[in-house]
């Protein structure tokens, strides 16, 4: 058997896990929702009517579950298989390790790509957000470079996570205050923590999502400049992980 049928079965395995799991599917993909339909509601009048916060929060909250995916879930997953000796064993296994962990990655992607499709047609439906259709491909563009960047960066954080009980600490503590800060959570858009967020790659995510739903906006400009960025962040974090990831516990 071939090492891509690997991978493709180890994801279709991965993806049964976390949908037996209802607490994971809920906070992943349930809990952006209702987030999207309080924060409407919240800041429908300081940022100037429902329509405006609906255009906000559309493509936010879809780079808000690209990043919860794929950072939060593939580094918190591969932690909690690592400090329970999982990695170890299947170290001695005929699964190649690039398998298991394309297989982390892809279930991670495919929860990415669905939650992106439920909150895009959420918003659609429930506040007439629309995505214009000759943007489509650069959402998709926008998707794979975000997903992909973001699980390699979960997986080179697994360095910095001691045990598993630290997991959710550690994770948490890498993400949430960017989350804030870079016009995701909420509207931020200029101001010295604005650009201390341009530094990283969440806010040139939520840029390029929000491009893509702003006809206004030029495809080869906001849009391309920061997908690179977020590229950039990916490639490096290929290369963390390359060198400093680890298979067994530290115990």
């Amino acid at each position: 058997m071939s090492g891509l049928t690997l991978g493709l079965r180890q994801v279709r395995l991965e993806h049964r896990a976390f949908w037996r799991n209802p607490a994971a599917a809920f906070f992943t993909v349930v809990f952006p929702l209702v987030f999207m339909v309080i924060a409407d509601l919240a800041l429908a009048v300081p940022l100037g009517g429902a329509d405006v916060a609906a255009r906000f929060y559309t493509p936010a909250i879809i780079t808000f579950g690209v990043v919860t995916a794929c950072y939060t879930n593939v580094a918190m997953g591969v932690v909690l298989a690592r400090e329970n000796g999982i990695l170890k064993r299947l170290r001695g296994t005929p699964l190649p390790m690039w398998a298991y962990l394309a297989g982390r990655v892809g279930q991670a992607v495919l929860v990415a790509a669905a939650l992106a499709i439920v909150v895009g047609a959420f918003g659609a439906i429930a506040y007439g957000v629309a995505l214009p259709l000759e943007r489509l491909p650069q959402v998709a563009a926008t998707l794979v470079v975000g997903a992909a960047a973001f699980s390699a960066l979960g997986l080179a954080v697994t360095r910095l996570v001691p045990d598993a009980a630290s997991a959710p600490a550690v994770v948490n503590a890498t993400i949430l205050p960017l989350l804030l800060v870079s016009d995701v959570l909420v509207p931020l858009d200029e101001g010295p923590l604005a650009t201390l967020a341009s530094l990283f790659p969440v806010s040139h995510l939520a840029n390029a999502f929000a491009a893509a739903y702003d006809p206004s906006v030029a495809a080869a400009g906001i849009y391309l400049a920061s997908l690179s960025v977020v590229a950039g962040w990916g490639v490096a974090a290929v290369v963390a992980a390359w060198l400093t990831f680890r298979w067994e516990p530290r115990a």
